[in-house]
């Protein structure tokens, strides 16, 4: 337990005012709210976060409900989450919860909301240390059972504990988190990631996850190459393919098909021009761009590598990668 004071000083003065007027609403009817997650890793990464990740403690939801409604209009987000979003504010105020992994894919779980679950007990079930913090927007103090700050300063990528595998995604999540932050995976955290299969992940899920990567992630091939070290590329045989698919030395003396497209990725992470849908719609060519290359790529007569009609017949590939 710390305090960390001058920390709060880099969020938002709009939403350091937001968070302190939820917080003294909650304490004058005896709950206590702390931000969490994502909230506290950008703001120690430096980064003034755009939307604010709240968890409140010792109020039950509907009553939660109720006390927001002295001030705000809520949604409650999903069934029996324990989260609330507040109308027209870039918050989201989630309840302590426990999870029971009954099923297989990101949502086979039973999750039972308890107001009274301590923050540690609640944290242990979060995917990475860097995300199992929270901050009292009051006084600074940091709770850190997990020691993610130590991690975050050493741009240590490492799961909080064995509830990790219960979820597939976070494999995903690693993997954008890594080009974020430019972060490099504990041994301890590739190894459980490797021994972790896709299950029944669906699409819209997996999407978000390479959205976050190709509009957010500035280090492209570290990302990348965690979903190869983790053996993950063979969900996503368009892009295994093109490991140790050989280019002709003299215009791809880096290598083969793969490590082009890591390259071609992280120069197109320094050029971003900001324009959401642009950004998404090249970032995603580039990472398409040689598809076709696997199918077509042959040593001619004359000793050179050729890849004759690779760009249409990339096109299939790539339409089935993004479906």
């Amino acid at each position: 337990m710390a305090k960390t004071c001058g920390i709060l000083r880099k969020l938002d003065p709009s939403l350091l005012s937001l968070a302190r007027e939820l917080g003294e609403l909650f304490e004058s009817n005896g709950g206590d709210l702390q931000m969490v997650g994502g909230s506290v890793r950008d703001l120690f990464l430096g980064r003034s976060p755009k939307e604010l990740d709240l968890e409140v403690r010792g109020i039950p939801l509907d009553q939660c409900k109720d006390i927001i409604a002295q001030l705000y209009s809520c949604d409650e987000v999903g069934k029996s989450f324990g989260v609330l979003r507040i109308k027209g504010k870039p918050v989201e105020i989630a309840l302590p919860r426990k999870e029971f992994k009954l099923g297989t894919g990101h949502k086979g779980f039973e999750v039972v909301v308890d107001p009274s679950l301590p923050f540690e007990s609640a944290a242990a079930r979060r995917d990475f240390t860097i995300n199992a913090m929270s901050l009292n927007p009051f006084n600074g103090q940091l709770l850190d059972p997990f020691n993610g700050m130590h991690d975050l300063r050493e741009k240590i990528l490492r799961h909080v504990g064995p509830a990790f595998v219960e979820d597939p995604l976070r494999v995903l999540r690693g993997m954008q988190f890594i080009a974020r932050f430019n972060l490099t995976p504990s041994p301890e955290t590739l190894e459980l990631c490797q021994s972790m299969k896709m299950e029944d992940l669906p699409p819209e899920r997996l999407y978000e996850e390479w959205k976050k990567l190709i509009l957010q992630g500035m280090n492209l091939s570290a990302g990348l190459n965690f979903l190869k070290d983790t053996g993950w590329l063979k969900y996503f045989a368009e892009l295994e393919a093109l490991v140790g698919c050989e280019q002709e030395p003299e215009w791809h003396p880096e290598g083969d098909v793969w490590i082009h497209t890591l390259h071609c990725m992280d120069a197109f992470a320094r050029e971003r021009t900001g324009e959401y849908w642009e950004d998404l719609v090249v970032g995603f060519a580039v990472l398409c761009h040689d598809f076709g290359k696997p199918s077509t790529t042959y040593l001619a007569e004359d000793g050179r590598i050729r890849s004759p009609m690779h760009e249409p017949k990339g096109e299939e590939p790539t339409r089935f990668l993004l479906a």
